[in-house]
């Protein structure tokens, strides 16, 4: 089985001289994000540039990247694989820490910093991340989606399965007429 590509980029010309150093690809079957995967429909595509800071010794750098691609989320009415749009900008301030194993996150008055340690910078953390944060709270296939049958789960928007909704009931009725009555 192919190992799979890890988005990284290498920011070693930028330790030693300086400058700016852009990326871009695609993420191919899914975003991982901790223990979840995030499948899609086609590639995300992702491109960063990142430029060295002057002061701090050069080891402080900005990034900033998008990520976009389509996720296949359940429709939150009849559960149908939904293809998405998501679209996400980030940026990032960096600061290189030699021997630092993991990315760590530290606060300095009201900046948020990364630490990285090595050159070879992993970006699956930050393009998850933003990826994830840009995640429509619900989906649906369609607008009018029908949703499931409540009595044999049939996808309404596929067959009509002849189950009706049971009749209200007397408490029922009168919420219905007390909410009518606030429009």
């Amino acid at each position: 089985m192919k190992e799979p590509h890890i988005p990284s980029i290498n920011l070693s010309r930028l330790l030693r001289e300086g400058g700016s150093t852009d990326a871009r690809d695609e993420i191919l079957e899914y975003i991982a994000l901790q223990e979840e995967r995030i499948p899609l429909e086609g590639p995300a595509k992702w491109k960063v540039s990142v430029t060295r800071l002057e002061g701090e010794g050069g080891q402080e750098f900005w990034l900033s990247g998008e990520i976009a691609g389509n996720a296949m989320l359940e429709c939150r009415r009849c559960l149908t694989p939904t293809p998405t749009p998501v679209r996400a900008h980030f940026q990032y301030l960096l600061r290189y820490e030699a021997g630092l194993q993991q990315l760590e996150v530290i606060e300095e008055g009201e900046e948020e910093i990364l630490l990285f340690g090595h050159p070879d910078l992993d970006l699956v953390p930050l393009l998850s991340e933003a990826f994830a944060l840009e995640l429509p709270y619900t989906t649906l296939c369609k607008e009018d989606c029908k949703g499931l049958c409540p009595v044999c789960g049939a996808n309404l928007n596929e067959v009509d399965c002849g189950h009706h909704p049971k009749p209200q009931t007397k408490l029922g009725a009168e919420l219905s007429r007390l909410l009518g009555d606030l429009d």
